[in-house]
């Protein structure tokens, strides 16, 4: 074997490993993120269970998206988060962690404080309508966790986003 296609193999086999790395996979797709809710044996249920964490991130909407340099709540995030407050104050024995997430653009400093900007409106919106503060955890990742890689807006604006993850309930 050549030493230039040992290293291709070599580049490869580490890219797949990488990207097989479940902590860096976005934490409501139901895997990985190390105890954040989903698939640490929870169970995430049915969707015909509305007291279920799959119907909450499915029929309720675990996340909100947000304009360019923007942690303002919009009037579409405004409904999906009214609906996840009437999910959690039906059902308490859950906690959440909101974590912030922003596009690519700007500096790693940056984008972790809007980042945590958007998580904190997030949680004092779900404030306002009930949700106990203690109920609620607030992270940034910044633009570390994108859901879509690529410099284009259509996958900007799926980055920028606070995803509301769940935490607790019972174990099945």
């Amino acid at each position: 074997m050549s030493g230039i296609y040992k290293a291709l193999l070599l580049v490869a086999g580490l890219g797949l490993a990488a990207c097989s790395d479940a902590r860096w996979e976005d934490s409501a797709s139901g895997v990985g993120n190390g105890g954040a809710g989903y698939g640490t044996g929870l169970g995430d249920g049915s969707l015909s269970d509305p007291t279920s964490p799959a119907y909450f991130r499915e029929a309720v909407g675990d996340r909100v998206l947000f304009a360019v340099d923007q942690s303002s709540i919009s009037a579409q995030a405004q409904g999906i988060l009214a609906g996840q407050a009437r999910w959690l104050n039906a059902n308490p024995a859950y906690n959440v962690t909101i974590e912030g997430h922003a596009d690519e653009q700007g500096t790693r400093e940056y984008n972790l404080a809007l980042g945590a900007r958007r998580a904190n409106a997030a949680r004092e919106y779900l404030i306002s309508q009930g949700v106990a503060a203690n109920r609620i955890d607030v992270v940034s990742y910044g633009k570390e966790r994108p859901l879509e890689i690529c410099s284009d807006e259509s996958c900007y604006a799926q980055n920028r986003r606070a995803v509301t993850v769940l935490a607790g309930g019972v174990v099945s």
